[in-house]
């Protein structure tokens, strides 16, 4: 099967900054923007050994208008001034990401663009970084850690961002060096409480975490606007549902931003087998203790542990009516099963939901197939081989739509619904 996932980058740090800029922008704007991260990778082109500036789409999510720095091959986009203009088809999923449409491999940002200079190109050399991540060795991993969404494991995420927060702002290389000690004690505590989870953080970080690192890099920031930086996206991060796909936007960013003092290219000496944890260690020169626990609970209360672990505990007790009403909504009631042939998704990693070993909900998730496209916004279960994805049951069926408590799904000919006497849900079957 064929899977390509759209991770919705949108960050509440860079929410907040597009909110006064207006989707009225002439041609002439779209192009000083195209102009200045043009410039800005090229400036910084040693950081991969290339020039990152290609093809790149921005897109108005509510009309599909499109502007392009290119043309597609398919004539969709049509010569406006010095870009290129049209409307994306329904069956691109809209989303900050790199994918393959009209010919090309595009980087594609949703419009609006953030109105402040380096969030506007952090964020787009992001997306140009995923673009040319494959051709520079790293495959697009997107594993869902999903210990993450536990107690103890957002607890020592928790403490490793912490104390992170203040090795940024250190006032001495000896500073530094102890706060990253802590750090890095947090991060092997927690990868030793949940085995498995040093493999699956160091995919998404080889992932979203160079992605945020070219970023960060690239938007050329002073060493106090990246000390502030690094502040307020950790603090606005702390306030996402959960932290399972999106950690990684936070910590490679800040580990590899120390070592460039150290070593300005040392992103350019590793590799997809390279584990990140072990490779920052060795490169800052940071002896983590033996004794993780005893290490880990020590210096917790120096990071506000005691207020972060009577958060949590309250958070674990309302979790658990959650996944009760989840489990209930998508396993225990009849439901709509719909089954994935050759999809393309799109979705927000902030709030998305483990249901233990039974999937991961989405609150919303917008799904193209073969079958037609599907629309989410009240929650859907995708199972964990992705080869299914569960709804509740429709509350209109029509032969070319249904749809149900916030969802809708628009089909294709050649399919359709058909209700199962033995269980009373539906399955989507070809005709």
């Amino acid at each position: 099967m064929k899977k390509t996932c759209l991770l919705l980058f949108l960050l509440l740090h860079i929410a907040a900054a597009v909110g006064a800029q207006t989707l009225q922008s002439s041609p002439t704007t779209y192009q000083a923007y195209f102009q200045e991260i043009e410039a800005a990778t090229q400036e910084y082109r040693q950081l991969w050994g290339r020039d990152l500036y290609s093809s790149i789409l921005l897109v108005d999510p509510q009309t599909r208008y499109t502007i392009a720095n290119e043309a597609d091959t398919a004539g969709v986009l049509r010569k406006a001034g010095d870009v290129f203009a049209g409307y994306l088809p329904p069956q691109v999923n809209l989303a900050n990401t790199a994918l393959r449409w009209g010919g090309k491999h595009w980087a594609m940002l949703l419009l609006p663009l953030p109105e402040d200079r380096h969030e506007r190109v952090s964020l787009l050399a992001h997306e140009l970084f995923h673009k040319a991540q494959p051709s520079l060795g790293f495959a697009l991993y997107n594993p869902e850690n999903k210990h993450l969404d536990q107690k103890k494991g957002r607890i020592y995420l928790r403490l490793e961002l912490e104390a992170l927060k203040k090795a940024v702002q250190a006032s001495s290389e000896d500073e530094r060096k102890a706060l990253l000690t802590h750090a890095l004690t947090f991060r092997k505590y927690r990868h030793q409480l949940y085995p498995g989870a040093d493999s699956t953080e160091n995919l998404l970080e080889l992932n979203e975490g160079l992605a945020a690192y070219t970023g960060l890099v690239v938007s050329n920031r002073s060493k106090k606007e990246a000390a502030a930086h690094f502040v307020s996206t950790i603090n606005a991060f702390l306030s996402d549902p959960t932290f399972v796909r999106s950690f990684a936007y936070q910590t490679t960013p800040i580990y590899g931003y120390l070592l460039r003092d150290k070593q300005k290219d040392w992103n350019r000496g590793i590799a997809a087998a390279t584990n990140l944890t072990d490779y920052f260690a060795r490169a800052l020169q940071i002896n983590v203790p033996r004794d993780l626990k005893s290490a880990s609970e020590r210096t917790a209360g120096t990071y506000g542990g005691n207020a972060i672990i009577a958060e949590e505990t309250k958070r674990e007790e309302e979790k658990r009516k959650l996944l009760s009403d989840y489990k209930r909504r998508f396993v225990e009631q009849p439901r709509v099963e719909i089954g994935l042939e050759e999809m393309s998704v799109s979705f927000d990693p902030r709030n998305i939901v483990p249901l233990e070993d039974l999937g991961t909900v989405y609150p919303t998730i917008r799904v193209t197939d073969n079958w037609g496209i599907l629309t989410v916004e009240k929650g859907a279960l995708m199972s964990p081989d992705w080869k299914k994805i569960f709804l509740p049951l429709p509350t209109s069926i029509d032969e070319d739509e249904v749809s149900g408590e916030g969802w809708t799904l628009e089909l294709n000919s050649g399919y359709r619904l058909i209700k199962e006497s033995s269980s009373g849900g539906y399955k989507l079957r070809r005709k």
